[in-house]
């Protein structure tokens, strides 16, 4: 299994999505399905799990949609990782051994730190996608 499924990328693709928004008006699903290649039924799954995170909010009506819940400063990748996936693991199953789980769970914490950043700062990835050469 891999340390993140389709849930987990799909679900901050998303979230990229809605914080690129500037707009008055709450992102429509199918917008947002539409920008980050997602398919519109499974993206419903997502935002659902994320909205009872509290990390988007639904606004109903004929111009409702999605948003963010608060600002894209405060959200971390870590926080979107762990609402869609539950949780990160490096491994599927308790391993019989004490020296590899004690380093199982150094990695996983080694990981988190590396997606402790901002929803902010993953934008600044753009950058280096904007200015990358072949």
């Amino acid at each position: 299994m891999p340390l993140i499924s389709t849930k987990g990328t799909y679900g901050l693709a998303a979230i990229c999505e809605l914080s690129k928004h500037k707009e008055d008006s709450p992102m429509q699903i199918k917008e947002i399905a539409s920008n980050a290649n997602i398919p519109q039924n499974y993206l419903e799954q997502l935002l659902g799990k994320l909205r009872r995170a509290g990390i988007v909010k639904s606004i109903r009506g004929a111009k409702g949609g999605y948003e963010l819940a608060k600002d894209p400063k405060e959200m971390k990748v870590l926080d979107i990782l762990i609402a869609l996936e539950d949780d990160l693991k490096i491994v599927d199953a308790k391993i019989d051994h004490p020296i590899l789980n004690i380093f199982f769970h150094d990695s996983k914490e080694s990981i988190k730190e590396i997606f402790d950043i901002s929803i902010t700062e993953l934008s600044q990835y753009q950058n280096k996608f904007l200015n990358y050469t072949i």
